[in-house]
């Protein structure tokens, strides 16, 4: 009778570790998804909001939902260059650390051996320094006196009295320069996985070496050129320091127009419209991409 009454509760044992197990990826799940509920979710919904409110209302006064969805309208309406502009600078940003970054990554990967490490830290050293240190130490490598406005002055590509402070290229090189990070640890993680004897079939079957990039290397690491392009261009299209130290009201981005609307004129259900409009335009920018790109891998 003692050996009977206990098999039920031996048999109980591993159906017991079963719901453990199953509910442990839950728990593991539940500070990141607290996280985000607590400082994403709710400040997102409450933005959302806040872009419904009257906007003859102030700050004094206060703010009455009315639904006001003309908000949108009106901002867009108003600040349509600032958006395209900002995608536009953001787009060649991207492109630029793609072609930059994506022979440092193989070089890194696939070529260097010892250094390999002592190059993974040159790439991320400049975020040991503030962002905003970086991009004045642009704005003074570009001033009008110095060596690289010099240099093409020399060699006349620019004018005499060419600049390339506070113009649109000044703020596309800062872009480039501060995003680049983010596209070289992409690519280098998915061209580190590379599988070499891919590489050596492809020479022993008598492929060149750009067939050979265009056949193997690049479709393979396409996980790490999506990756690297979302983590370049999203942050780069709503930056607004690099347009502010390195451009001039001309060449702001929709980054700025939100910042002041939010911080100088106190606008806050037109700078909270720009926000969401600038978001549903990246969302739906990426979503584009990536079915095009026709990967859903980009880790």
């Amino acid at each position: 009778m003692t050996v009977l009454a206990r098999l039920p509760a031996e048999q109980n044992a591993p159906q017991k570790k079963r719901g453990r197990s199953k509910l442990l990826p839950y728990l593991l799940l539940l500070p990141g998804g607290l996280w985000l509920l607590i400082f994403f979710a709710v400040p997102a919904l409450q933005l959302a909001a806040t872009s419904l409110y009257d906007p003859s209302g102030s700050l004094e006064q206060g703010y009455a939902m009315t639904w006001a969805f003309g908000n949108y309208a009106d901002a867009l309406s108003q600040y349509w260059p600032h958006f395209v502009r900002s995608l536009v600078y953001a787009g060649i940003a991207t492109l630029l650390c793609l072609l930059l970054g994506y022979p440092l990554a193989y070089a890194i990967a696939q070529k260097a051996t010892r250094f390999k490490n002592l190059m993974l830290v040159c790439v991320i050293a400049p975020f040991f320094t503030s962002f905003l240190v970086r991009t004045l130490a642009w704005k003074t490598i570009l001033s009008d006196n110095g060596w690289v406005v010099g240099v093409l002055r020399d060699l006349h590509i620019l004018g005499a009295d060419g600049r390339l402070l506070a113009t649109p290229a000044a703020v596309v090189l800062g872009l480039t320069y501060n995003f680049l990070p983010f596209m070289v640890l992409p690519l280098y993680a998915s061209l580190d996985r590379l599988d070499g004897r891919l590489l050596e079939a492809s020479n022993d079957l008598y492929a060149s070496p750009i067939r050979t990039f265009a056949k193997v290397t690049l479709p393979l690491s396409m996980p790490g050129v999506v990756a690297g392009t979302l983590l370049t261009f999203i942050p780069a299209a709503g930056d607004y320091i690099n347009a502010e130290l390195l451009g001039t009201p001309k060449e702001y981005m929709i980054g700025n127009v939100i910042d002041s609307a939010f911080l100088v004129r106190l606008d806050y259900p037109q700078a909270a419209a720009l926000s969401f409009l600038l978001m549903a335009a990246i969302l739906a920018i990426v979503f584009v991409y990536v079915r095009r790109a026709g990967t859903d891998e980009v880790l």
